[in-house]
C-alpha cells in the first residue's frame, strides 16, 4: 500500500515539473458521408462536402514531457453535396463535442537557440452531438435535428501528426492533418450514415502555470 502512495505522488509530481497549456486551434474539414438505406445500398453520388473546425481545450505532460493528454471541447461541420442529372442536394450540420486525446513528440527540430519544432503523434476520441442540420433537396430544406441517422450520440475516432513551433515568450503555434472516422451509436433505425473526415489545423497554444 505505501508503495502505491508513493508510485502516486510521484507520478503527480512529475506531471507538474512541465508546464500546462491551453489551446485553440481552427480549420477545415473534407467530409465524406458513408450512407446506407434501408435496404443497405449506399448512394454513389454523394461528394465529399467542406466546412469549418474549431477547437478550444486544455493539455498537459503525462508523465514524461514527450507525452501530453488533452480535454477540449470542439464544434464540427460535417457537411456533403451530392445530385445527379434529375436531383441536387447537400447536407449542411455542425456538431458539438467533448474530446480527449493523446499527443506523443517522436522527433524534435532546433529551429533556432531559443526556438524548437516538435514533431507529434496524435490520437483522440470525440464525442459529439447535432446542434444544426439541414438538408438540401433542388432548393426545399429540410431539418435533419431530429433525424435517427444525424441525432443522438455520435463517436469520432482519430489520428494524426502535428507539427509545433515552440515560441518561449508566449506558448507555440502548430499546424496539423489528422483523419478521423465517426459513427451513431445511438442510431437504431435500418438508415445508416457515418462521417470520413481529412482534417487541417493551425493552432495557438498558451504556456500557463
Amino acid at each position: 500500500m505505501i508503495k502505491n502512495y508513493l508510485l502516486l505522488t510521484f507520478l503527480l509530481a512529475t506531471t507538474t515539473i512541465f508546464s500546462q497549456e491551453v489551446y485553440f486551434a481552427s480549420g477545415k474539414n473534407y467530409t465524406k458521408y458513408l450512407y446506407k438505406d434501408a435496404n443497405l445500398q449506399s448512394n454513389p453520388n454523394i461528394q465529399t462536402g467542406t466546412g469549418n473546425f474549431y477547437e478550444i481545450g486544455y493539455t498537459k505532460p503525462f508523465i514524461t514531457k514527450k507525452i501530453w493528454y488533452s480535454l477540449g471541447l470542439s464544434l464540427n461541420d460535417y457537411n456533403a453535396i451530392g445530385g445527379n442529372s434529375a436531383n441536387s442536394y447537400r447536407w449542411d450540420t455542425q456538431y458539438l463535442g467533448v474530446q480527449g486525446g493523446l499527443s506523443y513528440q517522436f522527433y524534435s527540430i532546433a529551429a533556432t537557440s531559443k526556438n524548437k519544432i516538435d514533431l507529434l503523434l496524435k490520437t483522440r476520441l470525440n464525442v459529439a452531438t447535432i446542434i444544426y442540420g439541414k438538408q438540401e433537396i433542388n432548393g426545399i430544406y429540410y431539418d435533419l435535428i431530429h433525424e435517427n441517422e444525424f441525432s443522438g450520440i455520435v463517436l469520432e475516432s482519430s489520428v494524426g501528426l502535428t507539427a509545433k513551433y515552440a515560441i518561449p515568450s508566449f506558448g507555440a503555434l502548430s499546424l496539423g492533418y489528422s483523419f478521423g472516422q465517426s459513427i451513431n451509436v445511438s442510431n437504431s433505425s435500418r438508415e445508416k450514415i457515418s462521417f470520413s473526415t481529412h482534417q487541417l489545423q493551425l493552432g495557438v497554444h498558451f504556456n500557463i502555470k
